[in-house]
């Protein structure tokens, strides 16, 4: 089984940008938050949640065409390797998410974009953002913009779950690293 630590080592050989990297890792914290609400290993969500854009760096108009064959050659397993390509299924991948754990990584990819922005407007940041604040932000469509709210929407029918209670969810896992997310805001104390 994939472990964080194991994750990380992969991950740092392709993702250096700094950007890429703060977004792997806010998908990471929303995954084990996500697998805590499915009773899952939270740390092996995670792994999986850090490693998910492992190829976008250095291939993003091929993004997960490089992802398949060398995290297999470095022991990563086969439907560890299946779940990271699930998260592009239907824009860089024809891999359908099929478990919760494949369904939340295609949901929590985009979700945490529009969370961290929100996040990011905020005085205190992520620290005291609530789900109702999220859902206005949410709902305004010029608002992080380039995060795909359609794509959200249909993960969330995928979980059987509503918009709000997935936000909730990834803010509740994010809010635990905030500082490190460098999500705390510019009242942090």
């Amino acid at each position: 089984m994939l472990t964080l630590q194991r994750a990380r080592e992969l991950n740092d050989t392709m993702v250096t940008q700094e950007h890429l990297l703060l977004h792997a890792l806010n998908v990471s914290y929303a995954m084990g938050a996500m697998a805590e609400h499915f009773g899952q290993e939270a740390e092996h969500w995670q792994a999986i949640g850090l490693l998910h854009d492992y190829d976008y760096e250095k291939f993003p108009e091929e993004h997960l065409q490089h992802t398949a064959e060398p995290l297999l050659a470095a022991g990563v397993e086969p439907e560890e390797v299946r779940a990271i390509l699930s998260h592009g299924y239907g824009i860089c991948s024809d891999v359908e998410p099929l478990t919760e754990l494949e369904k939340s990584l295609f949901t929590v990819d985009e979700l945490t974009g529009i969370i961290q922005a929100a996040a990011r407007m905020r005085p205190h940041g992520i620290t005291d953002l609530e789900v109702k604040s999220f859902m206005k932000k949410f709902k305004d469509r010029k608002f992080a913009a380039k995060c795909d709210r359609e794509l959200i929407q249909k993960g969330c029918q995928m979980l059987g779950m509503e918009v709000r209670d997935v936000a909730e969810i990834c803010i509740r896992g994010m809010k635990e690293h905030a500082a490190e997310l460098g999500l705390a805001g510019t009242e942090a104390e």
